[in-house]
């Protein structure tokens, strides 16, 4: 059987809603598996020099989506790693299948009211600088659900330690590769 990270052939890339811990359960996977950690947002902004609230900002979604999408795929060509994308990145219909089919991806679910506190503590989400941010998640969850359920694994993050969940992914790969060894073998 080996070591998990002597399996994987391909990066992991963690997706899902603001909140439902990519960036932190990733550094944590990452560290586990003994690989290295790409958070895409922070990729961003080192590249563009400015936050991507600004880019947000200064030239709208679409461009932003636009350069994430580019990102990735240079991302997921090359090395085995663990990536957090922003949460809009999979919803991007070409982000997704091109993410589905050179990487595995796991969906980080949580519910809307973990997302809303643990999305409070910091104003650096574009998408929630107006209105009411508990609905904005609920709408966000709403519309992007089915996109994410297209991920190969989906994980609960709720309200369980950081390293609970970082075991729960690492069981569901361990799963998913050995259902691909069996897809394989027949």
């Amino acid at each position: 059987m080996g070591k998990l990270s002597d399996r994987l052939d391909r990066p992991l890339v963690l997706v899902g809603l603001m909140g439902a811990g990519k960036s932190t359960v990733g550094r944590r996977l990452a560290r586990r598996l003994g690989l290295e950690f790409i958070d895409t947002d922070e990729a961003i902004e080192s590249a563009a020099g400015c936050s991507a609230a600004e880019i947000f900002e200064r030239f709208g979604e679409a461009e932003f989506r636009d350069g994430e999408r580019r990102l990735v795929a240079r991302l997921i060509d090359g090395e085995v790693r663990v990536i957090a994308t922003g949460g809009g990145a999979f919803v991007d219909p070409r982000t997704r299948s091109l993410l589905n089919e050179r990487a595995i991806t796991i969906w980080l679910d949580a519910p809307v009211e973990i997302l809303a506190n643990r999305t409070s503590r910091r104003d650096t989400r574009p998408l929630l600088r107006n209105g009411d941010p508990k609905r904005t998640l609920e709408r966000l969850a709403e519309e992007r659900g089915p996109s994410y359920a297209e991920a190969h694994i989906r994980v609960t993050s709720g309200s369980a330690a950081h390293g609970e969940v970082v075991e729960s992914i690492v069981t569901a790969i361990e799963k998913h590769l050995d259902g691909q060894d069996r897809q394989a073998a027949s």
